[in-house]
Parts: C-alpha cells; structure tokens; sequence
C-alpha cells in the first residue's frame, strides 16, 4: 500500500532509459532485489503528458502575466487567473499524484522511480529538466544493448526504420548522459548478462553493496514476457 509519508520526505528516484526489448526488465529486476528499492515497471510515458501540462501553464503564465500590462486577475482578461500559476506548487501536487498513482511506495522504500522505452522526443532536454525538478534527487540508469539482437526480436521485426530509432535513441542517451553526468550511469545488457559482476559498479555508483548471491538470483528468473 502506498505510504504517504513519501510524499513529504524526499525520496531517491531512478530512472531506467532504455528502449524495447533491451532487457531492461531484467535490470528492473536487479534494481528491486535491493533493500527498500521500489522500480516499477513502464507506464507508456504518461509523465510526458505530466511535463506538456506543466510546460504549458509555466510557459502562459510568463507570456500573460506583464506588469508592464493589463493584469490577468480581473474576470475581463482572457487569460484570467493565469498570474496565479505556481511552479513550485504544481510541481508538488504532481510529485504527490505521480507517487500516489503510479509509484505507490509501500512503507520502507528508500529509492523509487520507473524504466520506461519511450524517450526518445525532441524536445528531451526540457522533459529531463523537468523531471529532475519533479524529483530531485532523480538520477538516470541508461540501459542499451547491441543492436543486432535488438533488431532480431519479434516486437521489432515489424517495424519500420528500427536501426535509425535506435541510433536516434542512442545518440539522445549521449545527450542526456553529457547534460546530467553526475546524475547518470550507463549499462550495457551483453556485458552484464556475460558478467554479472560488471554490475558492481552501478551499486557502487547507486551507493549500495554488491549482493552476489542475491544478483545471481535475480537472473535465475524469467523476466519480460
């Protein structure tokens, strides 16, 4: 059941980027064998919708709110009220419902947060901004894989252009890491299914101790579909 003490207290959040069939459910996986680690699974990028709502009303009410001008708080402005837009407000009302909706950290979670595939927008810079505003302490776990193996999976064989999305998503994932390198830690899926061990260094990054045993017993499980 979700604690709503999470909303008050700050919570760790991690991000898994990545795109399908990557075998980042897997690394979902890894994530949640860590003591107080609540991952969840995708959730079609609904925060996207979240950032278009947000940068919407930030973006009217800078444009509408002039001193220089006639002001928005009479009932003959058309953009009536749009002045008492808050940032910091709205940005905590949506961090209550994204934990209260989607995350739902049960009592006991120290670190939260969601893999999702689909990143990959042109306008990524200001949606990773806002998300490091949504949760502060958000940090970024880059997940790809070699792209062969990518492409040769079902859910791709269909789909047009795979190679150039996925050189497109790589290359956002450079961006992303070059904007945010203190808050990002990339990973490589045929690295660490070869070696498992390869991971002590996001648990070291992540600030966590290294499990072996409970690592190995994470892959010994199906994950995905």
């Amino acid at each position: 059941m979700y604690d709503s003490a999470a909303a008050r207290d700050p919570l760790g959040c991690v991000f898994i980027v990545t795109y399908g069939r990557s075998g980042s459910t897997l690394l979902q996986g890894i994530l949640n064998s860590i003591p107080g680690y609540v991952i969840r699974g995708e959730n079609g990028d609904s925060l996207y919708s979240l950032f278009a709502y947000f940068n919407t009303l930030d973006k009217a009410s800078r444009e509408h709110t002039d001193p220089a001008k006639k002001s928005p708080d009479t009932p003959s402005h058309p953009w009536f009220g749009i002045n008492q837009f808050s940032p910091e407000t709205t940005l905590a009302l949506l961090r209550s419902l994204v934990l209260a909706s989607l995350l739902q950290p049960p009592a006991g979670t120290r670190v939260t947060g969601f893999k999702e595939i689909r990143w990959v927008h042109s306008n990524w810079r200001p949606y990773a901004d806002f998300l490091v505003r949504l949760f502060p302490r958000a940090r970024f776990v880059i997940n790809t894989r070699d792209h062969a193996d990518v492409l040769a999976s079902k859910w791709w064989k269909d789909r047009e252009n795979g190679a150039a999305i996925l050189e497109r998503a790589e290359a956002q994932f450079n961006e992303l890491e070059a904007a945010y390198p203190n808050r990002t830690y990339r990973l490589h899926y045929n690295d660490y299914v070869a070696d498992p061990e390869t991971l002590k260094g996001l648990f070291e990054w992540l600030g966590e101790p290294f499990d072996k045993e409970r690592v190995n017993d994470v892959f010994t499980r199906k994950h995905s579909y």
